[in-house]
């Protein structure tokens, strides 16, 4: 889509205000809003400024001037604002014109140049699982003298006893009990199938909806495969409608990975394939799970590289309170055919020659999804480069059910890092395959290294109630 046509869309759907976004290093969304009357194609040559200083981990007050450059293949008009207004994602660059290396959007592009330019294929293809909770009341605070957290939902099993709602109703959903019941134990199909209307409205293309596993209204939404950066665009458009939907019922929807004790956390499979010229390179016929060697090449990538990986796929704190032995919760650094308890899994039911992928399932929503696809491909593009063998590595294939295995035979299977300083120590330790062709570059990993571990430091100097129940009578 051209700018013109940008321009002809503003006229033909009576468009009163432009709203131009771009994503900071965690992955949030940022938006300045232009009238329409102020937008012509001049926006699109010369972009929108606006203050780097004061979005963390980009530039120092010294240097603050950026500019927003809008991307016109982006746009989609706001499904929520009461003036009709159009969403224009854009990519940053410095007052010099030149684009800038912090911008996730631009490494996302980067990467897909790289790939391009690496011989091995055309285009890549990301489809995200992201999964959520829907919460109908979410309170918390961390002060030098109190810190709390509560979170309630109508459904939960914690609440079979609850009086408030005129004569308990029922129909609570279980602890691990809530995967894909009828109404009235699932009782947000109506909200889900509104945020896949909307979706839907938006451009995406939607698959199917339904309740996940955990109590307490944990969802999922799946939207078709799409390139790289417009995998991650959608992504982002998927979680502004998520988001803002759960809000207009009065609700409130996380994608923290782990906001629950003792139940299911939120992960975000991906789901990735390469093809060239539209001919796909994961599929070989007969061979295991009917992958390709290049396939396999890639998946060896992306185990070898997992510990550095997962620092940018599960970004948080939080993230590594989800990636814990027994909720389904994929720690293992090994990959299988169907089986869920493999980091990697290859889905093998009604898969096509075109419809051949792997599953990476240790990834969750915290993570930026312009970062976290990009280095995603750039292991697996770093495993086919050097042909890494997962099955030489011991990564299996494993068809076993891992959580049944003895502590014997777990101990031979690699696991993830056990909290986000440690993988920020694998990401310093091993970081090359993501600066090849300058992708990513060191400043900036030794920026969001800084960035991370300033959270991590966050979260560990601060007193947690629990401490109070282990230690408080010593």
């Amino acid at each position: 889509m051209s700018a013109q046509n940008v321009l002809d869309l503003i006229k033909e759907k009576n468009i009163e205000f432009v709203d131009f976004r771009f994503v900071d290093l965690a992955g949030r969304a940022h938006h300045i809003t232009l009238p329409a009357t102020e937008v012509d194609e001049d926006t699109f040559v010369n972009g929108v400024a606006f203050d780097g200083s004061s979005i963390t981990g980009f530039r120092g007050i010294e240097q603050s001037d950026m500019v927003m450059m809008p991307d016109t293949e982006s746009v989609y008009v706001d499904p929520f604002t009461a003036h009709a207004t159009l969403i224009v994602m854009s990519n940053i660059y410095t007052p010099d014109g030149e684009r800038y290396d912090r911008d996730p959007r631009s490494i996302a592009h980067k990467a897909e140049e790289f790939l391009q330019q690496s011989g091995v294929g055309t285009t890549a293809f990301f489809a995200p699982e992201s999964e959520f909770f829907i919460f109908d009341d979410v309170r918390y605070e961390s002060t030098m003298n109190s810190s709390s957290f509560f979170v309630d939902s109508e459904e939960a099993a914690w609440n079979t006893n609850r009086k408030e709602e005129g004569g308990n109703l029922a129909f609570k959903v279980g602890v691990k009990g809530g995967y894909v019941p009828v109404a009235p134990v699932d009782s947000q199909q109506d909200i889900r199938s509104e945020m896949v209307r909307l979706m839907q409205e938006s451009g995406l293309r939607v698959e199917r909806h339904h309740h996940e596993v955990a109590t307490a209204g944990q969802a999922e939404i799946n939207f078709r495969f799409d390139t790289l950066t417009k995998t991650a665009d959608n992504l982002m458009k998927y979680k502004y409608i998520v988001h803002n939907v759960a809000r207009q019922y009065g609700k409130v929807a996380t994608f923290m990975p782990k906001p629950l004790f003792g139940d299911n956390g939120s992960g975000m499979h991906v789901h990735t394939s390469i093809f060239n010229e539209g001919e796909p390179l994961f599929y070989e016929k007969g061979a295991y799970a009917n992958l390709s060697e290049l396939a396999l090449n890639y998946i060896g990538g992306i185990l070898y590289h997992a510990p550095a990986l997962i620092a940018i796929t599960n970004p948080s704190t939080n993230s590594f309170k989800r990636l814990v032995p027994g909720y389904e919760a994929p720690v293992n650094l090994v990959f299988s055919a169907g089986n869920r308890s493999a980091a990697v899994r290859i889905p093998v039911a009604a898969v096509t020659p075109k419809g051949c992928r792997i599953e990476f399932r240790t990834p969750d929503s915290t993570a930026n999804p312009y970062l976290a696809f990009a280095a995603m491909l750039m292991a697996g593009l770093d495993g086919i480069k050097r042909k890494i063998d997962p099955r030489a590595l011991g990564y299996g294939p494993f068809d076993k059910n891992i959580y049944e295995l003895s502590d014997e035979e777990k101990a031979e299977i690699r696991s993830v890092p056990g909290n986000l300083d440690e993988a920020l120590d694998a990401l310093e330790a091993d970081f090359e395959f993501l600066t090849e062709g300058g992708v990513f570059t060191k400043e900036f990993i030794d920026n969001y290294v800084d960035v991370k571990r300033a959270e991590a430091k966050a979260v560990a100097i601060r007193i947690h109630p629990h401490e109070y129940g282990l230690y408080f009578d010593c």
